[in-house]
């Protein structure tokens, strides 16, 4: 049985948008893109490994609905979330006529989603872009929310801006391409949601971790479309991260992005760094007496369970850790802000912590 579509809004104090999520959606995006916004000309962005079907299927589809389209490809990987890439993009964009009326189309992952939507965001001072994930990370986490951005080398996504999309169109079909490494990264994030939000969802992930795992059709139109109720209620609630609530969504990532930073993009997937860096943040809590060991033990099982790693495989150096994490954007004041849970479903932000005490959970596995 195909499981049915669901829609999600996600509501903003000056626009808000609808995420459509359901398996063989792909084939209707341009009906839906122009019952949104009409227009004449897209420029889709994908990478070398989506190009074909996804970006093709996509863009076949908005030719159906009489839009002429151009099809720009990046190399994939994190590498590409880069000021180069982003300057190759401008030009290519500039060469081919695009104007404020011209609506950009992005096919892809996460690295994907927030280069696009970085390159609309500043291109002409502003183009409407569309996001069409395609990868599990994209669809329950980057691709909703507004936030893009590019990296800097010793950074991860400190250049950017917040620029909500007109829609976004989670096709689920898509992820039966997916690597089982790339697509069990992606699960790392919908773990996270549980932790900081909804423990009746963490357990709903314990319960059913064999069909995450085997990627069953039903189950995960579940974990996308709760995972988009969620982050859009702390969207609408802190659009752009002024007070504090919208932070919480970064539960895991202080490590997670200095372990990217440090390691080198790309050795890495985020959604790997982002399960380390949580159970770094467990054992934070743990330490300091924020959290009990049996929900450490929870939330460290359930990554298990899904394949997903829990400790570094190799040796890394605390001092470069400790030094990447303090260009954390959650730092305030030269303190680092960290997210930390104090019950299964609920966390809070916690600044002040001593360098001994972070120095102590980084590298204990």
């Amino acid at each position: 049985m195909t499981p049915a579509t669901h829609s999600v809004e996600v509501r903003l104090a000056r626009r808000g948008y609808q995420i459509e999520i359901g398996t063989g959606l792909l084939d209707r995006l341009g009906s839906v893109v122009s019952q949104l916004r009409p227009t004449t000309h897209a420029a889709i962005v994908t990478d070398e490994h989506v190009h074909s079907p996804h970006a093709e299927r996509a863009a076949r589809s908005l030719h159906g609905a009489h839009i002429k389209v151009d099809v720009l490809v990046v190399p994939a990987g994190e590498s590409s979330k880069c000021v180069q890439v982003a300057a190759q993009l401008w030009n290519k964009l500039l060469a081919l006529g695009v104007d404020r009326q011209t609506l950009i189309v992005a096919v892809g992952g996460g690295v994907v989603g927030d280069l696009a939507g970085f390159v609309a965001a500043t291109f002409a001072r502003g183009l409407d872009f569309f996001q069409v994930p395609t990868t599990l990370l994209a669809q329950v986490d980057s691709a909703v929310g507004g936030k893009v951005g590019i990296n800097l080398p010793a950074a991860k996504n400190m250049v950017g801006a917040f620029w909500q999309p007109l829609g976004v169109l989670a096709d689920t079909a898509t992820l039966a391409t997916l690597g089982d490494r790339e697509y069990r990264a992606g699960l790392a994030e919908v773990v996270k949601y549980g932790v900081i939000l909804d423990a009746e969802f963490f357990a709903w992930l314990e319960q059913h971790t064999a069909e995450l795992v085997a990627r069953d059709p039903q189950a995960l139109i579940h974990v996308v479309t709760r995972s988009c109720q969620l982050k859009a209620e702390v969207v609408a609630a802190d659009e752009f991260e002024t007070s504090g609530r919208r932070a919480v969504l970064n539960y895991g990532h202080t490590v997670a992005h200095a372990l990217e930073a440090t390691a080198g993009y790309g050795a890495l997937l985020h959604g790997e760094a982002v399960s380390i860096g949580m159970m770094a943040a467990a054992r934070l809590a743990a330490r300091l007496g924020r959290w009990g060991a049996d929900d450490v033990e929870r939330q460290r099982q359930l990554l298990v369970a899904l394949g997903l790693p829990v400790e570094l495989s190799g040796p890394a150096d605390a001092d470069r850790l400790l030094a990447a994490m303090a260009h954390d954007k959650k730092v305030e004041h030269g303190r680092i802000r960290w997210v930390l849970p104090t019950r299964i479903g609920q966390v809070e932000l916690v600044g002040g912590i001593a360098p001994p005490d972070v120095r102590a959970v980084l590298l204990s596995g």
